[in-house]
């Protein structure tokens, strides 16, 4: 089944263009509405297919179709678990496993979060494909929102980094943040010769991180951390820098396989609004057992 939205044409929006009322009334982006245009079933009004400037009469209902009858992604469906949390026409929320890869990529093309994504939509015969609205790191557990179709993707992404769209995640640092709450303000920008690590410097993208701690045990803590800005690998970088790195992170800190094998971050909670219909969405997931030992 196609995803599609239906628009009642009202008499003050009589003789205004198709393409118009889908971005005025429906919110589709110009670049969705190139990307359906040219389908046999992607623009209609009464069931019958009209182009971009049609000007629809009070009492028609104009209809635009969402889901796309190609996946365009290129992502090879292979099966492997999820762990859904939430899920309806538009988007699907899941709480994913440490050591899984979101995306696919060199060394990791068929065994990622997206490979099995569009296996299970192929086998529940979903006319979905995967768009990914955040990341996590592989080594990252925890919750993850992506949309079946691009006008839920546009929708979420311009959500990201608004109070919209709020990520809350859990952490087991090595050491106790002083004071116990507060806010690490601090740009961010690459180590020159790597190819992956971030570092604090002057130069760097703003970056803002809120951190509260909520236990300690054992030299560690266990800390509540906030986003304001979604530089790559920012809570690893500013925890490392006021000297609190991850415990397990290789990279920022250091590895310790018999502690935990991974560095212990976890996405704990998920705030946004749909896509669709506007209406606000929360979703926990608990802490692993292996960042749970740790404290």
């Amino acid at each position: 089944m196609s995803r599609r939205l239906d628009y009642p044409v009202p008499p003050e929006d009589a003789g205004i263009k198709a393409d118009t009322l889908l971005r005025r009334r429906l919110g589709l982006s110009g670049t969705v509405i190139r990307r359906i245009k040219w389908l046999e079933d992607g623009i209609l009004a009464d069931g019958r297919r009209v182009h971009t400037d049609y000007r629809l009469q009070a009492g028609q209902v104009l209809s635009v179709r969402l889901s796309e009858p190609e996946r365009r992604s290129g992502v090879v469906p292979a099966p492997g678990l999820l762990d859904i949390v939430y899920e309806d026409e538009d988007i699907i929320v899941l709480n994913k496993p440490a050591g899984l890869s979101v995306h696919p990529g060199p060394g990791h093309y068929s065994d990622t979060l997206g490979n099995f994504l569009v296996h299970y939509y192929e086998s529940s015969g979903q006319e979905a494909d995967f768009h990914p609205v955040h990341r996590l790191d592989r080594g990252t557990s925890g919750l993850l929102v992506s949309a079946k179709h691009p006008h839920a993707q546009e929708v979420l992404k311009r959500q990201l980094h608004t109070p919209d769209f709020r990520r809350e995640y859990l952490a087991v640092c090595v050491g106790v943040p002083e004071p116990p709450a507060g806010v690490i303000d601090a740009p961010i920008g690459p180590v020159e010769g790597s190819l992956m690590a971030q570092q604090v410097r002057p130069d760097g993208k703003p970056a803002r991180t809120r951190y509260e701690v909520l236990k300690t045990a054992s030299g560690r803590a266990l800390v509540r951390l906030g986003l304001d800005t979604g530089r790559t690998h920012q809570i690893r970088v500013h925890l490392a820098h006021i000297g609190c790195p991850l415990a397990g992170d290789f990279l920022y800190g250091e590895e310790d396989p018999a502690l935990i094998g991974r560095a212990a971050l976890h996405s704990a909670r998920l705030d946004f609004r749909h896509p669709i219909t506007g209406r606000a969405l929360s979703f926990t997931a608990p802490l692993p057992q292996d960042m749970e030992k740790l404290v």
